[in-house]
């Protein structure tokens, strides 16, 4: 399954070239993972995904130019490897039958408090499980 999320352009995202520029592009990828923890957590009282994380790498394959327009762009995020002590984020920034980006990120739970990374539960495991496609990034969904 993938998460999806809607991102708006926005008129500074441009650059000197008339497209989005390439920096702006890790924001979109940030404010889709943000949307998809958010919507992971429980909200029963339950501490999954309410704590912290920390990126620990990004790789960014930038297909096609991003021209501004009024229209939102598409992220779709899932999940690509699930470990110990982190997550692996895939992405693909598009339009229905436009790629523009496919990105990937590491992500660490982090406890804030203590200051120092810390192993996933046994229920974000479950709950990342449903979001698993590690075949997703092959495939290529789009024609590029």
């Amino acid at each position: 399954m993938r998460h999806h999320y809607s991102c708006p352009l926005r008129w500074s995202d441009m650059d000197a070239f008339g497209h989005v520029n390439n920096a702006v592009f890790v924001r979109y990828l940030e404010e889709a993972r943000i949307d998809f923890m958010h919507r992971l957590a429980p909200g029963d009282g339950s501490p999954s995904f309410t704590g912290g994380s920390v990126v620990a790498r990004h790789e960014i394959d930038y297909v096609r130019p991003l021209v501004h327009r009024h229209a939102p762009v598409a992220v779709e995020l899932w999940v690509t490897k699930i470990s110990a002590a982190s997550m692996t984020v895939g992405y693909e920034v598009k339009d229905e039958d436009t790629l523009y980006l496919r990105a990937s990120t590491v992500v660490v739970p982090f406890d804030f408090t203590e200051n120092r990374p810390r192993r996933l539960t046994a229920e974000e495991k479950t709950i990342l499980k449903e979001y698993l496609d590690d075949a997703a990034h092959q495939r290529g969904a789009v024609a590029v």
